[in-house]
């Protein structure tokens, strides 16, 4: 595989399901696409997909396909809005959260025919702390953490934050706080979980900013429509559109560790250590 251009990979994760998770890879995605970079959003939740169905797309394809052999990367890649693409997994099917080395190996080849076309690699990882997200998470060269003001959030960002910081080697993290009623709300947040993290890991944990309770988050999803093209003035779409440019200032590494292939033989390493 040869890729002589860096690509920043971001994996989105949350250790708890209903923090808006997906919903923030999807809307950053497309902001970054905003901003003329090419984006390809890539559903990670292996067992049970959601990122097509949230935009109201149908995956006739899926990562399944392409590690049999029977199609191409390119052939299962969903155009999806905002000039961004889609690689959907493959929704309920068992055999995609237990990828074998060897299959690991074939999307390494697979991603090698679009690496030369793509700026920013965005990671939708499943809920919780499964050997599939510690993977994904501990192979990106950024790991995003969405929490929102509940008390389970909090306490499941923590478990996964010290999982991938103790055992895994992780030391950066940034933190978004979703669903906020103020903006002091999320900074409060955030300094609630990063102050445990501050006493018992050596982690960075760096605040990338809130997005504030908006109902047009929930009528977006309602119609199956991402945010940003929904509503893309609205309070919600202007946060995420702020933490897009952010994101689009962290710097580029040059090192082995900001090519694809670094990521996705990382991937393979560490899927195949876990025996998932």
């Amino acid at each position: 595989m040869s890729s002589n251009r860096p690509i920043k990979v971001i994996a989105v994760t949350g250790g708890k399901g209903g923090v808006g998770k997906t919903n923030m890879s999807v809307n950053l995605s497309i902001a970054l696409a905003e901003m003329q970079r090419r984006v390809i959003l890539m559903d990670a939740d292996l067992g049970l997909a959601n990122v097509d169905v949230l935009l109201g797309l149908q995956a006739k394809h899926t990562l399944a396909d392409v590690l049999d052999g029977s199609m191409s990367l390119r052939e299962v890649m969903l155009n999806g809005p905002g000039g961004i693409k889609i690689v959907p997994a493959s929704s309920g099917v068992q055999q995609m959260t237990q990828l074998s080395p060897q299959e690991h190996a074939s999307l390494i080849n697979a991603f090698s025919e679009v690496s030369d076309q793509l700026d920013i690699l965005m990671i939708d990882t499943a809920a919780g702390i499964s050997d599939t997200v510690i993977s994904f998470v501990q192979a990106a060269q950024e790991a995003i953490i969405v929490v929102c003001d509940e008390p389970s959030s909090i306490t499941d960002a923590y478990a996964l934050i010290k999982l991938l910081n103790a055992e895994h080697g992780v030391f950066r993290f940034r933190v978004i706080a979703n669903m906020t009623r103020s903006t002091q709300e999320g900074i409060n947040l955030f300094n609630k979980l990063n102050s445990v993290c501050d006493r018992f890991l050596d982690a960075s944990l760096q605040y990338l900013g809130h997005v504030p309770f908006d109902e047009n988050v929930r009528k977006a999803v309602q119609k199956r429509q991402p945010l940003m093209t929904f509503a893309p003035r609205s309070k919600a779409a202007l946060s995420i559109r702020a933490m897009a440019q952010k994101i689009d200032q962290w710097p580029v590494q040059t090192t082995a560790r900001g090519h694809l292939e670094f990521f996705l033989e990382r991937l393979l390493q560490s899927a195949s250590v876990s025996g998932y």
